[in-house]
């Protein structure tokens, strides 16, 4: 079968090595000049399936009032780009606000990132690729008595999902993050997720589009996409700036440009662009730096290591498709890397970098089916792209293939929506 891929990111190109590995004629689409360059190129650095949860839950509404009034926000909203999309997506959101809404997304969620940890190290066994990976958890630090109190909600749904997981006192966190023992006054305690993972997205997806290559998939880049064609409940072809497309199959894996694509066919995705924001630094002190990814409950920030520099992201903004790098948000996740791991990396040499989460209002990303029998999607996933990449692209390949996928398909599909 032949497959038509849209989109380069992480997203796509894990799709693609799957839909290659079961014998099917690949080729991947992007605007960019090489793969990664979006979404993929700078993130947070985290595989994070235990860190997995939904952004909408109990409590949110007041908690966001709360961060838009902080000098140092986690969260904030351009007025500016408060159009119809916008206020019916955040609308959207508010909705899964409540404690049956969160319960059952972030169940939905973890089954998908559990997953995709595992497709990991599967992936790790078969092929020999570096992207400076480590294998060393995460630590979610608190700064206060009250996160530890309602860190306990979701230390029920790790227990319930079969998610390890270690609750630390500060002598505990000191003894994972050696370099925490310099700033002991700042935390209370955290929440240890010992199966997560780290390491460079773009590093990750360069080196496994290679391997794609190896297996006879087509990449063609420098392309805009300029319309999917339809005819009846088929895709009947792709218009590109280099002609069209032709596939038995489509799968859009365009993040947040997924939903402008697909409303030109009357197929309606509330995936919805959040803007964040990262630092990499060069490490300067080894010895002051983080061992593997360390969240500041608090600012809603992860600072992590790679071999020699510290990825600091973080920060999440409605900002509609904005995509301007405003130096006063850098405030933020410089404040936390330099306030939790002081003399480890080099600020002043850090490169500030901004991308667009493709959000859906309930978390959870949107797989598998459409109401077009040739097209699938694979979008949506947030902040855990890199998480949740693997699985998400072995999922969709295994329902184009028409085959049983390996975990439940309960909530995944866009018909979730109506």
């Amino acid at each position: 079968m032949q497959v038509l891929v849209l989109g380069a990111g992480v997203v796509g190109v894990t799709s693609a090595w799957y839909l290659a590995k079961a014998g099917h004629d690949v080729t991947i689409i992007d605007r960019q000049v090489d793969v990664a360059l979006e979404t993929s190129y700078a993130n947070a650095g985290q595989i994070s399936p235990g860190y997995s949860a939904p952004w909408a839950g109990p409590g949110i509404p007041v908690k966001a009032v709360k961060w838009l009034m902080q000098d140092l926000a986690p969260f904030m909203i351009s007025g500016k780009e408060l159009d119809t999309q916008t206020l019916s997506w955040m609308t959207k959101m508010l909705t899964n606000c409540t404690e049956s809404a969160y319960h059952v997304n972030k169940a939905r969620m973890v089954r998908l990132a559990e997953y995709s940890r595992d497709c990991f190290v599967d992936l790790r066994n078969e092929l020999d690729i570096d992207y400076e990976q480590r294998t060393k958890g995460t630590l979610q630090v608190f700064r206060t008595e009250k996160q530890v109190k309602d860190s306990k909600k979701d230390i029920s749904v790790l227990e319930e999902s079969g998610v390890d997981f270690q609750v630390l006192d500060v002598d505990g966190c000191v003894e994972y993050e050696p370099a925490l023992a310099n700033v002991k006054d700042k935390i209370v305690g955290g929440l240890r997720l010992p199966g997560d993972e780290t390491g460079d997205c773009f590093k990750f997806t360069n080196s496994l589009a290679d391997e794609c290559k190896k297996m006879g998939v087509k990449f063609i880049m420098k392309t805009d996409i300029l319309n999917i064609n339809t005819q009846g409940d088929q895709i009947e072809s792709v218009t590109t700036s280099r002609g069209k497309m032709t596939a038995d199959a489509y799968l859009v894996a365009l993040g947040s440009y997924s939903t402008p694509v697909l409303s030109k066919i009357d197929l309606k995705v509330p995936v919805y662009p959040i803007k964040g924001y990262s630092l990499t630094l060069p490490i300067v002190d080894a010895s002051k730096a983080p061992t593997s990814t360390v969240m500041d409950e608090t600012y809603k920030v992860a600072v992590t290591r790679f071999d020699d520099r510290i990825r600091v992201g973080g920060t999440a903004e409605i900002a509609s498709y904005n995509k301007e790098l405003e130096e006063k948000r850098k405030a933020n996740v410089e404040f936390v890397v330099s306030d939790l791991f002081p003399g480890g990396g080099d600020i002043e040499q850090a490169e500030f970098w901004t991308g667009l989460r493709p959000m859906t209002p309930d978390g959870t990303p949107i797989l598998g089916e459409t109401k077009y029998s040739n097209l699938f999607l694979n979008t949506g996933h947030g902040t855990l792209g890199w998480t949740m990449s693997l699985g998400s692209g072995k999922y969709v390949a295994d329902i184009i293939s028409q085959r049983q996928p390996d975990i439940d398909k309960e909530g995944l599909s866009v018909a979730r929506y109506g």
